[in-house]
């Protein structure tokens, strides 16, 4: 079984580009990708339990791995929410899935967002990890849009070995992440 093709592109382009870049005394210095957390927060699953169930099977088409339910931590009471209610879905990705799904964002899913004009290079955390937020997930082709009962959002999280948010948006640039404000 062969390679990803951003793993391919990991070790060609990126790796020799960030040493280049930040003069990396060893490789191992050098940031990479570690996993890719989808979540989804439903928050109308208080009243429908079928809305997570929905959620679910949504991000493991989408990912191609099984998504689990992630449930409340505590009770409020304002919102009719109890401890341990399944309110929403998620999916972490490592290793080769975790190429192949940032691959197909980066070239398929994200140039299908109405009036898209990049995605804004705010939402890195100081530690070297970036969150993107997806407004529809009729995006993907996996998702049939006849097939939805309701439009939904998700949260993309890209977890990098990067100590620092200049180092991780080099690193999501050499992969081609398609940032609005890019300087060339």
């Amino acid at each position: 079984m062969s390679n990803p093709r951003f793993k391919d592109l990991y070790i060609k382009d990126v790796v020799p580009a960030l040493q280049t870049k930040f003069g990396y005394k060893s490789t191992m210095q050098i940031p990479k990708l570690t996993k890719i957390v989808l979540n989804k927060g439903i928050g109308a699953a208080v009243a429908d339990k079928k809305l997570v169930d929905i959620g679910v099977d949504e991000l493991t088409q989408i990912t191609g791995q099984k998504a689990v339910a992630t449930k409340s931590k505590k009770a409020i009471s304002n919102f009719k929410l109890r401890e341990d209610l399944p309110i929403g879905a998620k999916v972490t990705l490592r290793g080769n899935k975790m190429y192949e799904f940032m691959d197909r964002l980066t070239t398929i899913a994200l140039p299908r967002v109405r009036d898209f004009k990049g995605v804004n290079d705010k939402g890195f955390d100081g530690r070297g990890n970036y969150t993107l937020g997806v407004k529809e997930q009729i995006i993907f082709p996996e998702i049939s849009i006849d097939k939805i009962q309701k439009i939904s959002g998700m949260d993309i999280t890209f977890v990098t070995s990067a100590s620092s948010d200049e180092e991780s948006l080099e690193l999501l640039k050499l992969f081609g992440f398609p940032f609005a404000n890019q300087k060339k």
